[in-house]
């Protein structure tokens, strides 16, 4: 139950934060501490590779399931997280994130779907993500050319 609600809050915390700038938080003072450090040792592989697991959290931050506390957290602090490019995340927080979001962009695209209404509407997450990994695929693709004629 503990590995769903971690991975809510790995999936909603970062997923949405690491590699997109979003608009600066609305409070003039600037923003202190981190989101709480109990979900930095979940296994964010484990939860990908269950399927029952994976759909638990999913629904929760739909709204179309239930939530556990952990889940419940999450989708509370999501928003924030989403605002403030994630400021408050941890960096194991931040990495999860990017893993969790990475994965159900590239293999689970209805799912992404689903939560990036919710969370993430105008799809600022996604496109850089695409346009990174576009960007990094050709540069690995000509890397490899200029290895390859210089042999």
């Amino acid at each position: 139950m503990k590995f769903l609600i971690i991975f809510a809050c790995v999936l909603s915390y970062l997923s949405f934060c690491m590699a997109v700038p979003h608009p600066p938080a609305t409070t003039a003072a600037p923003i202190k501490g981190t989101y709480d450090s109990r979900f930095d040792n979940i296994d964010v592989d484990e939860i990908l590779q269950q399927e029952r697991l994976l759909k638990n959290y999913v629904k929760c931050l739909e709204g179309t399931g239930p939530c556990t506390p952990d889940g419940k957290a999450l989708k509370e602090t999501l928003p924030d997280a989403i605002a403030t490019n994630c400021v408050k995340c941890t960096p194991k927080q931040k990495e999860g994130s990017d893993k969790v979001t990475h994965f159900l962009i590239d293999n689970r695209r209805e799912d992404w779907e689903r939560l990036e209404k919710i969370y993430d509407p105008e799809g600022t997450y996604r496109k850089a993500y695409l346009a990174e990994k576009e960007t990094s695929t050709t540069t690995n693709t000509k890397n490899d050319d200029d290895g390859g004629s210089n042999k």
